[in-house]
């Protein structure tokens, strides 16, 4: 037996509760194969499964606690904070507002077998008003889901498992040069696909001050708040700006002179969604057509919105 399962063996529940506890804080510690291995040495009573259990949900459920309170209190502030140090900042926001508009806080059962998503469900649960009794409902049975999925995992292989921890015995440095390596590959890949993302949207963007010298310099130009429906119920948007996602794209376009200067903004990490507009309306003619550099935040910062004018729709 391996010196992960003699640990286990030793520390037993304490040991699971720690691991899940830091993990679900964020910390690249994988916690899901200790609940595995908890679940194998399980079946021949050297750890009870159901303690494990209980010590895995109440760590997740804290942990969710937090960062639902973080987001209540700090808003999409967390959230942007959250996505920086993922390893897909570009996406990372865009993809769980997704989610949530699709699901809404059921999407908190499934949260945390998803990568990127189970980092930003919380926060996002409370920066979006979610109640507390919803929230820890779907949550402990979210927790208690993946939880006791992996604890399963460890009871019905239990047979694979033990000789997979005799292997890592025996090969020692042989096998944490593999398992650094695959970790190596997987971010690689990553990055690659970022770099990849960012080339595709390298589309030339307008930045604050060039956006508001042609306000003042009475040359109108046409607004476009590209955000989801989730992120801008957490921000106003800005004043007399077109909804993108309140009609079909082709009824938008229809509306607005191709001559016009178009200025497309987000709220999302390098303006992607922004980017991502920009290039429909330069597809369909709009030459003029630019993201906001900085997004919401840069607006904001520069002139700050005004509560007393509503956004455009179609």
């Amino acid at each position: 037996m391996g010196q992960l399962a003699e640990l286990i063996q030793t520390y037993g529940v304490l040991m699971v509760f720690g691991i899940v506890l830091v993990e679900q804080f964020g910390l690249p510690i994988p916690a899901f194969p200790i609940l595995v291995v908890a679940g194998a040495l399980s079946v021949d009573g050297e750890l009870g499964w159901q303690l494990c259990l209980l010590a895995a949900v109440g760590a997740c459920l804290i942990c969710d606690m937090f960062w639902f309170r973080a987001g209540r209190f700090y808003g999409k502030r967390i959230l942007h904070l959250l996505c920086k140090i993922s390893l897909s900042p570009d996406s990372c926001v865009n993809q769980t507002e997704d989610r949530f508009r699709r699901f809404g806080a059921k999407s908190l059962l499934v949260s945390k077998f998803v990568p990127g998503f189970n980092t930003i469900a919380a926060p996002l649960s409370g920066a979006i008003g979610t109640p507390i009794r919803a929230f820890l409902a779907y949550s402990g049975a979210g927790a208690a889901l993946w939880s006791g999925t992996g604890i399963l995992l460890g009871i019905v292989f239990h047979d694979s498992v033990e000789e997979l921890l005799g292997w890592l015995e025996t090969a020692g440095g042989t096998a944490l040069a593999v398992l650094a390596t695959l970790l190596a590959l997987f971010i690689a890949v990553k990055y690659v696909e970022r770099r990849r993302q960012r080339a595709r949207l390298a589309v030339p963007r307008i930045d604050i001050a060039e956006l508001m010298a042609l306000i003042e310099g009475g040359h109108d130009p046409v607004i476009v708040d590209a955000r989801g429906l989730t992120a801008q119920q957490l921000d106003a948007a800005i004043p007399g700006a077109l909804l993108f996602h309140a009609c079909e794209p082709g009824q938008l376009m229809a509306s607005i002179d191709r001559d016009r200067h178009v200025v497309v903004y987000c709220s999302c990490p390098n303006d992607v969604t922004a980017a991502e507009v920009a290039k429909q309306f330069l597809a369909n003619g709009f030459h003029r057509t630019r993201p906001l550099r900085g997004g919401l935040d840069a607006w904001n910062a520069r002139r700050g919105a005004d509560p007393g004018l509503a956004p455009a729709s179609c």
